[in-house]
């Protein structure tokens, strides 16, 4: 037994060396990309800002079937069209991701008239933009139960039959305000933070699932107009994504199985002076970046 012990702790850095080359050869080689054509992708709140793209992205790089979940029937209409009109084919379901009994229903339903999904885009979210104090309770309930709780949901309707065809992925579309906070958005921050540990611990329960896997995006403010309003005191130095960028990312990051996508990269340093600072020298920083009162000229999605 203490030379079992002791052969796997000899062995463990020289896995960590050769895992960490390998990504350095990866960077530096053509990645193959995964083959889209045979799976059915399903992206809540489909119809709008980078749901919408999502969908369009997937259909571009030959999605079988694209399914599309969200609120207003409207906006998934015109998108279902946009897809058809590429020559990929499209659904949408109303389907609110916060109501429990309506995903398992609405679940059942796409399984029946479409099949089985195998990519599942965890996108759809809602932001109020308001202080805590400032806050109603039942909106701050509902930006918990879609962006939190709605992806419980999802994941329990979908990944069962993933798990049996061994071919699955769930995708998560997060924020980087789930790893640093602001304020005027207590909301949403504390919603895309649960919605990261969510995903930290699903992703590392399907090691062992093989086929399955999963991959969460944290993009930095992407101009869409969930946060219509929000201002950023230098705009030049960090401007906002496009959602047209973050959806290719993403999908690229699917076909290429990366768990965890950073964008942009330079968001890798925030996460590294969050570990290595004092409390005063990052307060110091959010004051100087302007992300204390980026907020408050937050008007959000009319």
């Amino acid at each position: 037994m203490i030379w079992k012990w002791l052969g796997a702790v000899l062995l463990f850095p020289v896995q960590m060396v050769y895992l960490v080359v390998k990504a350095a050869v990866c960077l530096v080689l053509p990645p193959k990309l995964r083959d889209l054509s045979r799976e059915n992708v399903l992206v809540t709140g489909g119809g709008r800002g980078i749901g919408r793209h999502l969908a369009r992205e997937f259909a571009r790089r030959g999605a079988r079937k694209i399914i599309l979940w969200g609120r207003t029937e409207k906006c998934l209409k015109e998108t279902t069209e946009e897809i058809r009109m590429m020559g990929t084919e499209c659904h949408y379901f109303i389907c609110d991701v916060g109501n429990r009994e309506e995903v398992y229903r609405q679940a059942k339903a796409v399984r029946e008239k479409v099949g089985d999904i195998t990519i599942l885009v965890n996108n759809a979210a809602v932001v109020h933009g308001k202080s805590l104090m400032d806050s109603d309770d039942d909106a701050l309930l509902k930006s918990q139960h879609i962006n939190t709780l709605g992806q419980f949901w999802t994941t329990k309707a979908f990944l069962p039959r993933m798990l049996e065809l061994q071919n699955g992925h769930i995708v998560c579309l997060n924020s980087v305000l789930a790893l640093s906070a602001i304020p005027g958005a207590i909301d949403y921050c504390t919603s895309k933070a649960s919605s990261f540990a969510f995903m930290e611990s699903l992703t590392l329960g399907l090691l062992d699932c093989p086929g399955v896997n999963a991959t969460t995006v944290l993009p930095f403010h992407t101009s869409t107009e969930m946060f219509q309003g929000m201002r950023i005191r230098f705009p030049s130095l960090f401007p906002p994504l496009k959602p047209e960028t973050v959806a290719r990312r993403t999908v690229e990051a699917v076909q290429l199985n990366q768990a965890f996508l950073l964008l942009p990269w330079t968001m890798h340093v925030l996460v590294i002076l969050k570990s290595i600072l004092p409390q005063a020298a990052l307060e110091e920083i959010h004051k100087f970046s302007g992300s204390y009162t980026c907020m408050n000229t937050f008007k959000g999605r009319t």
